[in-house]
């Protein structure tokens, strides 16, 4: 393992900010994989710190295929981190809303500049994200529709679905949507958990990534078999605009009856909303189709068209 920074922020008041690199195998860029890019992605963050992990040992017994190169970047924004604030502190910017960058703009944007300097080379990026809602989901690889993307890699990662999504304006500017287009094979694996540690699911996005080294040919064949259930199943591919959403007309306390990963039939019962003062049901929630619980909010508290649930 060779620890290198691949970007630095001066600072005028305090520690300079570094984003910090972990190298494994010497070779051709192969693979990068990107965790926390926001402040509250202790989760992700501590994804990748399991990877640093494994992978630092697998390199020591000689795992590594030849002419292969692993990068690891565990956060691009420690500062965030540091301070436990989502964006920026500064000026409440999201870096991966700031993608390719520009050296010469604000300092989100310097440090996407700088990070995807580095990292845009890669054959292969993985990026590590936490949901755009709060809520709880299947473990899963995402990806854009680009006309650049091969659906088919997603099956290395032996995770049951592959979502993918239509890119709307503002994904023009994230770290997925950018390295397609500069040719690299980019995924983003989510997991359940972002401010807090979920460490079955966490367990769930080490392995994929080591299935995936493996069928990519980074890892030997039966590299990791005595450290990791590297099993996998069948992928299924589902775009995201032909999933049920449901949201609610009311707002209340939310009840929900069914967990994510469930199988659920048309008509049935999936949660009521309470008034939060009498206690009286405001509104049933029914499934409008059968299928299987893929989110579900994790909030006890809901608006007029909050969304919550979704059923692939």
């Amino acid at each position: 393992m060779r620890k290198q920074t691949i970007y630095q922020l001066n600072s005028l008041y305090r520690d300079d900010m570094k984003v910090t690199g972990y190298f494994y195998g010497k070779g051709e860029p192969t693979l990068c994989i990107m965790g926390a890019l926001r402040g509250n992605e202790i989760q992700q963050l501590y994804i990748c710190s399991q990877l640093n992990k494994r992978l630092k040992q697998l390199e020591r017994d000689g795992q590594f295929c030849p002419g292969r190169e692993v990068l690891v970047i565990p956060t691009a924004n420690s500062y965030s981190i540091n301070v436990g604030r989502r964006f920026w502190p500064s000026d409440n910017t999201d870096i991966n809303r700031m993608f390719p960058g520009y050296r010469l703009g604000e300092t989100t944007q310097r440090i996407a500049d700088g990070v995807f300097d580095a990292i845009r080379h890669y054959k292969y990026g993985i990026h590590f994200c936490s949901f755009y809602m709060s809520g709880t989901f299947l473990t899963h690889v995402r990806m854009m529709h680009t006309n650049f993307e091969d659906l088919s890699l997603a099956d290395d990662f032996g995770l049951p679905y592959t979502i993918v999504r239509e890119p709307k304006p503002y994904d023009t500017t994230t770290l997925n949507y950018n390295w397609q287009i500069w040719e690299t094979e980019a995924f983003s694996v989510y997991t359940s958990g972002t401010e807090q540690i979920n460490q079955e699911s966490a367990d769930e996005g080490v392995n994929a990534v080591l299935r995936f080294m493996e069928a990519r040919g980074i890892l030997r064949p039966g590299s990791t078999d005595t450290t990791a259930d590297l099993t996998g199943v069948d992928t299924k591919v589902v775009w995201e605009k032909d999933m049920s959403t449901i949201k609610c007309d009311e707002a209340g306390l939310f009840i929900p009856y069914v967990k994510v990963g469930q199988e659920v039939e048309e008509g049935e019962l999936l949660a009521e909303i309470l008034d939060p003062y009498i206690g009286e049901v405001r509104r049933e929630i029914i499934a409008e189709k059968k299928g299987k619980v893929f989110f579900r909010r994790n909030k006890p508290v809901v608006y007029a068209n909050t969304v919550m649930f979704r059923i692939i």
